[in-house]
């Protein structure tokens, strides 16, 4: 770390600490050129998971706009708050490993309904309902059908 006052390479931390909302370190330097103390503050760079919509546009994953999806499928269904985000946690881990930043909105219904259909069965037709957009009856039809057999 180089000395803000004297430009100099070699320095000493003083003393760490968490920042006050605890999403940073704190450190207080002093530079063993000048003697002077600085502090500085070292924060964890979160890289932006991107979704790819269907008309090509990117915008941030948006948890909670996934949780409210959800959580309309598992209305009035036996399924508690904790499950949910369970679910919603399984998927963001599979969907945005360490090397994918970026998922398509198809590869993320897909995975929420493959773990609905798990969780509920009836969450996850409500889900792929609204999800696939289902032209008529015909359609939803074939979607139970596959499911009993």
């Amino acid at each position: 770390m180089r000395c803000p006052f004297c430009g100099h390479s070699n320095g000493r931390v003083v003393d760490s600490r968490s920042s006050k909302e605890g999403d940073a370190i704190r450190r207080r330097r002093e530079c063993l050129n000048c003697d002077r103390r600085f502090t500085t503050y070292e924060r964890i760079e979160e890289v932006a998971q991107m979704v790819i919509k269907k008309d090509g546009r990117r915008e941030n994953f948006d948890r909670w706009k996934l949780k409210s999806g959800i959580l309309k499928a598992v209305e009035k269904r036996p399924i508690g708050l904790e499950q949910v985000d369970a679910l919603i946690d399984e998927v963001e881990r599979e969907m945005f490993n360490s090397s994918d930043h970026e998922i398509t909105t198809k590869a993320l219904g897909e995975a929420v309904m493959h773990k609905l259909k798990k969780l509920d069965e009836v969450a996850y037709v409500r889900f792929a309902s609204v999800y696939r957009q289902f032209k008529d009856l015909n359609e939803f039809m074939g979607e139970l059908k596959s499911m009993l057999t």
